[in-house]
């Protein structure tokens, strides 16, 4: 029998600390994940479940984008995939008796992890204006109040509908056509605070905002940079692609401020080997000082050019643009500024070099550690230049590799999730539901908490995610949320969202994706776009946590014939009982997904295109790849002062916390606490276990504070540091952005150290 839920919340500034692991997985995973499954699952739902994640006929793991292969492991899950799905699958239950006995403001009290470990949802939940807790209230008149509220507004723009990426494609897609609709591009999505600034460098660079690899191509590379990247803890299946890339005789370079146990060796729970000895991954660690990728991808390119016969000149000429103005900057790089911005020393980068030259086939991976900065679009253009030279896009086994985070991220896009669509797809929008789209942009993430923050959007609605938890700057984007007139939360289990509320709130229980899904025209499945651009079907196998849950396509299809009513033309009856109709019309709007039904019956579904990767066809403005020139840019940090980086814990996925160990990290019973290279510590007088509040500093003068983190000796690069989120999303201003895409700059913030007293 699965255990209780925490009845207290524990003490989470006061953790145990040890040496950091050198290795991932192993028997401690395989110990970790049956503990964390039986106590919320009981045994036989756990092997009932975790038989089915990621399986042609089970259900996709609601956890990381990670792609499987077509030959699939009974165990096709790792650790934290298996935390994933026992947080949803859990027998604890939040009923109506439960928000009777808790008032939102002692809720509000409560930490994110005992938050999440109170169970899954069971019934719609309505805060009324001037109440003091939740009470029960019907899916009828749930929808009457939302499009009380909706229709109420003096501009359709005064709304905000976000989407977390673990939405399904077909109820994305319907979202975004009842926003449409109703006249509002206010869209804002999870891919605004992670991958928006690879994207933004990519449709620039290469004309697709999306990896140009596929799993078979990381098998067959030469060379394998992983920069800004933990999959240990954030994706950790990749891990298994890794090994097998070093089988087959590829050499991995790690580019980092932090040493990863994942990326040092992997001990592969599903062989004997594995387990025993694994595979050690990393030939090369540079660990790079925070910000400085940019600095050291331009140098690298200044060697290869100066390297004879090291460009690809055929590939160059035929389908690159921007060469000469690209070529006249990288050769201006400079050794001793490289060194300062990066912290490495000659002979490391050297030392790449010569792996670099040696490779035929070379792929980059990257995740936040390069998107959330400032100058983040530049970096990731300078990735785009260093693989241009030697030719390396739309080649077998090389290419560009943004990892992305939350399942269905890059799918929730595809549907049309974006707040600035590209004209194309809203006429295609048009055509076939005989609407007329807005054609001006809409609200980002960022965007979307100074609208309401001044008052100029006041219902917020969100399909799934963790809003108030995800986003920069805690206390204005807390005092956004109440201002909105109403906050809607589509969701399976409590967050701190559901209790920082506008005037009104609900509280809008869904079907996650291990549930069985059945509706008037029989059981349904959902679709998914994994992190290169498969999609595949999903199909949940356990019984519904409640009888009162509705899924995620139902609950958008009644809301928009509540809101919308009789002057709308879009069959949204048809579509709440069937999604084969969803995907009709997705085939008819979306380009790559031309007689989706019938592709997604194949076991296993089918690859989206990409004409970079199939045919080395760029559509871009220039009809070719771009180079690009933009001046080398990293973090100057004052004297005195470190510069952190935002991450998670090894028991956390994005906001959802499963426990309080980051067991590679050396972290037990707590996430209170700051990582600090032991030189940069004693020359601030903080020894190890002294506590310290954390004040970031900005150009503008401001400074934000978040107090009594425990000073952790670690060896991270010399003038770094590093924390949990959320717990330090209060130090980043909504102002630091990075350059194009407005992604919140979490990855290179300015602080320093003040003393506090101990816990």
């Amino acid at each position: 029998m699965a255990s209780k839920p925490p009845a207290g919340d524990p003490v989470q500034d006061a953790p145990r600390v040890e040496e950091p692991h050198h290795a991932a997985a192993g028997l401690p995973a395989i110990g970790h994940t049956l503990r964390m499954s039986h106590a919320q699952m009981g045994l036989a739902r756990t092997a009932r479940t975790l038989l089915r994640v990621n399986q042609k006929q089970g259900f996709d793991c609601p956890g990381c984008a990670w792609p499987e292969g077509d030959k699939r492991h009974v165990a096709e899950f790792c650790e934290n995939g298996a935390k994933a799905v026992a947080e949803e699958a859990t027998l604890r239950r939040v009923t109506p008796d439960f928000f009777a006995g808790h008032p939102v403001a002692e809720l509000a009290e409560r930490s994110g992890y005992w938050l999440g470990q109170q169970g899954r949802l069971t019934h719609p939940m309505l805060l009324d204006a001037g109440a003091d807790r939740y009470t029960p209230v019907s899916w009828e008149d749930a929808f009457a109040l939302i499009a009380e509220e909706l229709t109420a507004l003096d501009s359709p723009d005064e709304a905000v509908f976000y989407t977390s990426g673990r939405t399904s494609n077909e109820a994305a897609f319907l979202l975004q056509l009842l926003a449409r609709e109703f006249g509002t591009n206010n869209l804002p999505d999870c891919s605004n605070m992670c991958h928006e600034s690879s994207g933004s460098a990519l449709v620039e660079t290469i004309g697709v905002g999306k990896g140009s690899v596929s799993l078979e191509d990381l098998h067959r590379a030469d060379l394998i940079v992983v920069a800004g990247q933990n999959p240990g803890t954030n994706h950790p299946r990749m891990l298994s692609a890794l090994e097998k890339a070093k089988e087959s005789g590829a050499r991995i370079i790690t580019v980092n401020p932090l040493p990863e146990a994942g990326l040092e060796r992997f001990k592969n729970p599903q062989t004997p080997q594995g387990m025993l000895r694994g595979t050690a991954l990393t030939d090369l660690f540079l660990q790079v000082r925070i910000g400085g990728d940019q600095a050291l991808f331009r140098l690298l390119n200044k060697l290869i050019l100066e390297t004879p016969g090291a460009v690809d000149e055929e590939f160059v000429r035929a389908h690159t643009h921007g060469f000469e103005e690209f070529t006249a900057a990288a050769r201006a790089a400079d050794w001793d500024e490289t060194l300062a911005a990066t912290g490495l020393e000659r002979a490391e980068i050297e030392r790449a070099l010569t792996m670099v030259l040696s490779s035929e086939r070379t792929i980059v991976c990257w995740a936040m550690g390069l998107t959330q900065h400032k100058h983040a679009v530049p970096t990731i253009r300078e990735v785009v230049n260093f693989l241009l030279l030697r030719g390396n896009i739309g080649r077998p086994g090389a290419g560009v590799c943004p990892v992305r985070g939350h399942s269905n991220v890059q799918g929730d896009r595809t549907m049309g999730i974006f707040e600035r669509p590209a004209a194309a797809f809203l006429d295609a929008l048009d055509k076939e539901f005989g609407i007329v789209s807005p054609r001006h942009h809409g609200y980002d993430v960022v965007r979307s908490i100074e609208a309401m923050r001044d008052g100029r959007a006041k219902v917020f609605l969100a399909m799934g995610g963790n809003f108030v938890g995800a986003t920069p700057d805690t206390a204005v984007t807390e005092a956004a949320m109440r201002r909105a007139r109403l906050t809607v939360h589509v969701s399976t289990k409590l967050n701190r969202s559901h209790v920082v509320t506008g005037a009104r709130a609900l509280i809008l229980p869904t079907l996650g994706r291990t549930d069985k899904d059945v509706q008037r025209a029989g059981r349904q499945f959902v679709t998914v776009e994994d992190s290169m651009g498969l999609v595949h079907a999903s199909r949940g196998n356990l019984p519904p946590a409640s009888p009162y849950l509705l899924s995620e396509p139902a609950i958008v299809a009644r809301l928009a014939r509540a809101v919308l009513g009789a002057g709308s033309a879009t069959p949204w009856e048809e579509f709440e009982h069937d999604y084969a109709a969803i995907r009709d019309r997705i085939g008819r709007v979306v380009a790559g997904f031309e007689d989706f039904n019938a592709r997604i019956a194949r076991p296993g579904g089918f690859a989206l295109p990409h004409p970079p990767r199939d045919e080395r066809r760029f559509p871009t403005a220039t009809g070719k790849a771009n180079f690009t020139a933009a001046p080398v840019e990293y973090p100057r940090v004052p004297e005195g002062r470190l510069l952190l980086q935002t991450l998670r814990s090894h028991d956390q996925y994005n906001t959802t916390i499963y426990g309080l160990d980051d067991r590679y990290r050396g972290i037990r019973g707590g996430r209170r606490v700051v990582l600090v290279h032991p030189e940069d510590a004693r020359e601030r007088g903080l020894a190890d276990g002294a506590y310290a509040d954390l004040v970031s500093e900005w150009t503008d003068g401001t400074e934000r504070r978040a107090p009594g983190f425990r000073v952790v000796h670690y060896p991270t690069a010399r003038g770094c540091a590093a924390a949990y989120y959320p717990e330090t999303n209060v130090l980043v201003p909504l102002e630091a952005t990075a350059d194009v895409s407005n992604t919140p700059a979490s990855k290179s913030v300015i602080v320093r150290l003040e003393q506090s007293p101990s816990a």
